[in-house]
């Protein structure tokens, strides 16, 4: 591992109190929150280290974030937001929630396309919406597509104003074509709903994939269309709170303006977060090649331990959709695989019907650890 990284060694990843380091008992191997077990980026750590030793503690503002969101865009993504339009929150699912509750009446449902991050499910029910699904399509490989058809059909639903996408998908590692997701605003703006783009995951797109911002497409649908990032998956700091919307249209970025205090972030995450789209690349290249080395690393241990599991690498980040239906342990495998194995993976179910007999594994980790954590799955089998 690029030594960025750190070792991701068990002892000193378990002094850690995060959730994930304390959601279970010691002798369970978390691999289940999508959260890295990589060191911090020095860059970040910095600007951590001065924020709080000028006591510089107090809350935020947006100050550079805007420039350095569009310039990290611009070099990575394949786009060049307007800084003004780009405005911090706390994290992407508050955003998302506020933005609903501006743009979307009482009641009103939000179509999602399951299997997709619980979320999407329970804090729209928290805002008072309703969820209507397009399921997810699946070819002959396994690989994930959207379903234009079921999306079409959905959009007709009672009541739906909004389309909540998310681009690259959670928890399969899909990243959409473009021609896809133009049909998708195609779609949208010949009913005149808004499209949310939870776009947190496409810092790290992996090698063979190209991720298209929605905001990218110029298309008329931007207009009604807000993206959501975050440096908190790319650099995996996301107790830092602070992530960033982008208003499609002046009219929307005045919403947002006006809706500031509602989307406060911290102010050690807003320093955090320039700091990482500025002078955190090169961290963020070295993460993205382990990545990328992880999942192949884990088909071959697949295949060694578990070769009844379906198993299609992701496209990007650091999650692994795993289709364990073929080892007999019921709607969710993970119970199991904490039971027997000592080893937490995030319940299959929680992504909705369609992840009955799944479970999502976190790569996010050195090679060894991944390794270990098949080791203790086909010990929950046997």
């Amino acid at each position: 591992m690029d030594a960025m990284l750190g070792g991701c060694t068990l002892d000193v990843l378990a002094q850690r109190t995060s959730f994930k380091w304390r959601a279970y008992p010691g002798d369970v191997l978390p691999a289940f929150v999508a959260e890295m077990d990589f060191d911090c980026a020095e860059p970040v750590r910095a600007a951590v280290r001065a924020a709080v030793d000028r006591s510089d503690l107090g809350y935020p503002v947006k100050g550079e974030l805007g420039e350095a969101f569009a310039s990290f865009a611009a070099a990575r993504l394949g786009w060049s937001p307007d800084p003004a339009r780009v405005f911090p929150a706390p994290d992407v699912m508050t955003a998302v929630a506020e933005v609903l509750l501006a743009v979307t009446p009482p009641g009103s449902a939000v179509v999602i396309s399951p299997p997709v991050y619980p979320p999407f499910f329970f804090r729209l029910g928290f805002a008072g919406r309703r969820t209507v699904e397009a399921p997810l399509a699946r070819d002959a490989s396994g690989r994930y597509r959207l379903d234009l058809a079921a999306i079409d059909r959905a959009l007709d639903a009672e009541g739906v104003a909004a389309y909540l996408l998310c681009s690259p998908h959670n928890p399969t590692g899909s990243v959409w074509p473009r021609e896809d997701l133009l049909a998708v605003a195609d779609l949208c703006h010949r009913r005149e709903v808004v499209l949310l783009a939870d776009e947190i995951h496409a810092p790290l797109v992996l090698p063979g994939a190209r991720h298209t911002s929605f905001l990218s497409l110029d298309h008329p649908q931007s207009a009604r269309t807000f993206a959501f990032s975050s440096a908190s998956k790319g650099w995996n700091i996301p107790g830092l709170k602070c992530a960033v919307v982008v208003a499609g249209a002046d009219e929307q970025a005045a919403m947002l303006a006006e809706r500031w205090e509602a989307l406060l972030p911290s102010n050690v995450g807003v320093l955090a977060s320039v700091a990482a789209f500025t002078e955190g690349l090169p961290w963020l290249d070295a993460a993205v090649g382990q990545l990328d080395e992880n999942r192949r690393v884990l088909a071959g241990l697949l295949e060694r331990h578990l070769p009844e599991v379906g198993y299609v690498p992701p496209q990007a980040s650091f999650l692994a959709w795993l289709d364990c239906r073929a080892l007999g342990l019921g709607d969710d495998p993970s119970a199991a695989f904490l039971r027997k194995g000592r080893v937490a993976l995030s319940p299959g179910p929680d992504f909705g019907a369609q992840g009955h007999g799944f479970a999502r594994l976190n790569i996010g980790t050195s090679p060894a650890l991944i390794e270990e954590a098949v080791r203790r799955m086909a010990r929950a089998v046997t």
